[in-house]
């Protein structure tokens, strides 16, 4: 019998590998998407128009689905909507639900985004659902979002300090969840999903200094320079999150490193090196 599998967030960074890796095996593959035409060729996957606010797409995109991944953009209402999609997974009579978490997620964080995932997490196990939670650490990939200073400038900045981070490629992320999604392992379960070993900023400048053939430096920020640079650039309660992300980094609380990536895929996890050496045109000068 065929499985079929819903990706919500498919247009997203993650969901794209995730498309694609799920290409290699026998399933049937559904995306849940607001604009079909940021799927480009989608390569045999069925397309359902909609948004994850929206109840009768959500219902529709899920009918005679078996697992289902579930991820949904950064916005204030996250967990809200996240929540009631996991409702209608349990209603549609889905097999397994995976759930895109966060490294860290709990419920008393001071980290507004790590409460928000708790909370989905709680709900997702109180309905009794099966699933499984993938809890990435940091995306190396979220570095490309620095990636027009350092290009400009040869630097980029952040309130870190030197604490190390298990950064994870996001490659990885959708090689894991291809794995659970597929049958890997018992529902319930819980994956922290880091890189190979822990990595501080002034390490990945170095890398991408070797990556790129042109010096890179990195400039530990006070938090409030963090925050001013982020103000216009993202909103208001999004660059707030950040700020609490990099103060939960700065205080060492993100540095352990997991092996869930080479249980579940079969392969080690990404290095930051090889994140740096695939992704150096977008870091390196113009020209």
């Amino acid at each position: 019998m065929t499985t079929t599998v819903l990706v919500t967030g498919a247009t997203g960074g993650i969901g794209g590998h995730l498309l694609t890796a799920l290409a290699g095996h026998e399933v049937t593959v559904r995306a849940l998407v607001r604009d079909p035409d940021r799927l480009g060729d989608a390569g045999g996957v069925e397309v359902v128009r909609g948004d994850l606010r929206d109840p009768d797409a959500v219902a529709a995109a899920l009918h005679g689905v078996d697992a289902a991944f579930l991820n949904s953009p950064s916005a204030p209402d996250a967990a809200t909507t996240q929540i009631a999609v996991a409702d209608a997974a349990a209603t549609a009579g889905v097999s397994r639900l995976v759930l895109l978490s966060q490294f860290a997620a709990r419920a008393d964080s001071p980290v507004r985004f790590l409460r928000w995932h708790a909370a989905v997490e709680q709900h997702v196990h109180d309905l009794g659902i099966g699933h499984v939670v993938l809890r990435p650490n940091l995306f190396l990939q979220g570095l490309l979002a620095f990636a027009p200073l350092v290009a400009a400038t040869g630097r980029f900045g952040a309130p870190i300090g030197d604490a190390a981070v298990s950064a994870v490629d996001v490659r990885d992320i959708a090689d894991a969840a291809t794995a659970v999604l597929t049958g890997a392992g018992p529902d319930g379960a819980v994956h922290d999903l880091t890189g190979p070993r822990a990595v501080t900023h002034a390490e990945i400048a170095a890398a991408l200094t070797r990556a790129t053939g042109h010096p890179v430096a990195f400039d530990d920020l006070v938090p409030e320079a963090f925050a001013a640079a982020l103000d216009g650039v993202l909103p208001p309660w999004q660059a707030a999150g950040l700020v609490e992300d990099y103060a939960h980094y700065g205080r060492g609380e993100a540095a352990r490193v997991d092996d869930s990536v080479a249980v579940l895929t079969g392969h080690p996890a990404r290095t930051l090196e090889e994140f740096a050496r695939d992704h150096a045109a977008a870091f390196a000068p113009a020209g």
